[in-house]
């Protein structure tokens, strides 16, 4: 039972890393137009519980992408400088609407393994049982 329970631990913490990168990923795409707003990018890790290792991820730190953000021309924006410039955002929609669908995938890949562990185990006590 150790094996189902290992399972269904390591496909959790693979939806829970993949909900918190959905969430960067939703708040990058809220603030596309937003002056000065620098991408949010979260890495993952696996984490090591004890002596041996079981497969389970989650999400590192937060970093800011470290890209020079756009420079826009509007001369009547309040945050333009003397020459008419002002820093927009460095996140680029196409971007984060890709990484957004390859989380989607993950996060549903995830959840399909978690199902099909539940189900084994489920078989499993059927067959006990009898």
């Amino acid at each position: 039972m150790n094996e189902f329970s290992n399972a269904l631990s390591v496909s959790a913490s693979g939806l829970r890393a993949q909900a918190q990168r959905l969430r960067h990923l939703s708040e990058n795409i809220a603030n596309v137009d937003t002056p000065g707003y620098r991408r949010k990018t979260v890495s993952f890790e696996t984490d090591i519980g004890g002596a041996e290792h079981n497969g389970e991820v989650s999400t590192g730190r937060v970093s800011l992408d470290p890209r020079a953000p756009e420079r826009i021309y509007d001369p009547s924006h309040p945050l333009a400088d003397q020459t008419g410039y002002h820093d927009g955002s460095n996140v680029d929609l196409m971007i984060e609407i890709a990484d957004a669908r390859e989380a989607q995938r993950s996060y549903e890949a995830n959840l399909k393994m978690f199902d099909q562990a539940r189900q084994m185990s489920a078989s499993l006590m059927d067959l006990l049982r009898r």
